[in-house]
This record gives C-alpha cells, sequence and structure tokens, in this order.
C-alpha cells in the first residue's frame, strides 16, 4: 500500500472500530491518535414520560421520528406506562415522517409507511421531502436522539408551524472536559494534519466545548484550513456543514475503511 499519509497525523474521534483505523493509517505511514468525542447516550425513560403524556393527549397534527432506535424506544415506554396503543392510534391519525432507513423499519412495526421520509439519511433530506407539505397552524411532535435540531425547526416554524413538541427518549452526555480540552487545543495548535468523524455526536461534542471556550470560529477556520476534517458519511459531514466547516473528506461508500483510504487520496 502506497504511503500516501506518511508523516501525517491523524486524530480519530470515535471510540469504535478505532485498532482497524489505527492499521489502515499506519499502513499509509501515517500515525494515528485516538480521542473518543463521543459522549455517552442512555435512556431518558422517566424524562420522557410526561412529554409523552402530554403528546398522546394533543394529538399532534405531525408525528416526526429522526432514529429508529429512539422510534422503538417511545413505543417500548409508552407500553410500559399503558399507553402503547393511545400513542399508536394518535400516531396513525397524523401525517409521520421519517429519516433514515432504520426508522421506517421500526414505523413498520405499526403496520405504517410514513408520508415523507428522506432519500439520503440527513436533515438536509428530511426538510427536501417536508418542503411541499402543509404546516400551517399546525402541531409537530418531532423524536429526537439527545440533541436538538435548530436547523428542522427553523423550517418547521417558518413553514407556519404554530407548536414543536421535542421527545427525547434517550440524554446525552458530553464527553469529559479531560478529552475536549486537550484535544481542541492541539487541533488549534496546528498538531493534526485531520481529524476523523464517525458521528455527528463527535462533531457537536467538539464544537459545543468550542462554543463554551468562545473558539468555535478559530476551530471552524483550522478544519477549513490547516487541519482536514474528514467524515465517515453524509450525516456526519451534515454536522460539520452546520458547524461552518464547508471542506470535507467524506468518502462515497460510508464505511470507516473508505473514510481513511478517501483521507489518503485526498493528501496524495
Amino acid at each position: 500500500m502506497a504511503e500516501k499519509l506518511k508523516g501525517r497525523k491523524i486524530m480519530l474521534a470515535a471510540s469504535r472500530k478505532t485498532e482497524e483505523m489505527t492499521a489502515l493509517i499506519e499502513k499509509q505511514g501515517g500515525e494515528a491518535v485516538v480521542c473518543p468525542l463521543q459522549g455517552t447516550t442512555s435512556p431518558a425513560e422517566d424524562e420522557v414520560k410526561p412529554v409523552l403524556q402530554e403528546v398522546i393527549e394533543k394529538k399532534p397534527d405531525w408525528f416526526i421520528f429522526m432514529t429508529g432506535m429512539g422510534t422503538d424506544s417511545l413505543f417500548e415506554f409508552a407500553e410500559k406506562a399503558g399507553e402503547r396503543e393511545a400513542l399508536v392510534i394518535s400516531v396513525k391519525r397524523a401525517n409521520v415522517a421519517a429519516r433514515g432507513y432504520k426508522t421506517t423499519s421500526a414505523l413498520k412495526q405499526i403496520q405504517l409507511v410514513p408520508d415523507a421520509r428522506d432519500d439520503d439519511g440527513t436533515i438536509d433530506g428530511l426538510i427536501r421531502a417536508l418542503e411541499p407539505m402543509d404546516f400551517h397552524g399546525k402541531t409537530a411532535a418531532v423524536q429526537l436522539h439527545g440533541i436538538a435540531s435548530p436547523k428542522l425547526n427553523a423550517f418547521l416554524y417558518d413553514k407556519g408551524a404554530a407548536e414543536i413538541v421535542e421527545l427525547y427518549p434517550y440524554k446525552y452526555s458530553a464527553p469529559e472536559e479531560a478529552v475536549l480540552e486537550p484535544a481542541l487545543t492541539s487541533i488549534l495548535a496546528g498538531s493534526y494534519d485531520a481529524v476523523c468523524f464517525t458521528t455527528q455526536m463527535q462533531v457537536h461534542s467538539l464544537f459545543r466545548y468550542a462554543k463554551q471556550q468562545y473558539k468555535e470560529k478559530e476551530l471552524a477556520g483550522m478544519l477549513m484550513s490547516t487541519t482536514a476534517a474528514t467524515a465517515v458519511g453524509k450525516v456526519t459531514a451534515e454536522a460539520l456543514r452546520e458547524e461552518g466547516v464547508t471542506r470535507i473528506v467524506a468518502p462515497e461508500n460510508e464505511r470507516m475503511g473508505a473514510m481513511i483510504m478517501e483521507l489518503g487520496s485526498f493528501y496524495s
């Protein structure tokens, strides 16, 4: 294998399959440093139950499901509370949108085909699918996976939505500052030639910390110039664009190995 990454130092923001990615980087002559920026997610059953009950009572005009795991969890929590049938009835009487094939598969369990779904797994794709829909004066219940989606909310309100109720079946905990601080400092110091992101959570956790330090513009600037922002696929790349990074290295084949090979091609 050609040493396309010879002399390059690469940060891996992932917490999974880091050994495989490290091996690929080293085979191309590079150095990999693992700095997990994923954070953790955990069930938020107690927190979401009262909101779920509110949603069932409100009978929203729209349900928008963003993740398959979150969709499954909402119905599981409703069943534990004795409200599964009520939730199914509420969902089936509303218009339904889904992002991602896993979400669409989760909805099949209640024999439901969404009225709108994305074509590429991204929020932008979902917004394109929702563009022709009528939201004027409507209430929308949006299932999220630990972090908000300002872009989707802005779109819905621009389309005239009267109310958005957010459902978080999972709560997100950011990485410790002991991980985030040296990661941010080293990137801003130009210590890395590239940062490889494998989920949107890794992107948002790093930028959220940078914003707390009033350094988000500096971070975006580095990732647009000195350090190559590398994304495993469309959803992760979308998160980078949301944070102001538009120079992104990403493979056509959305796999971690393909991402490393694409990075090698970027530097060759």
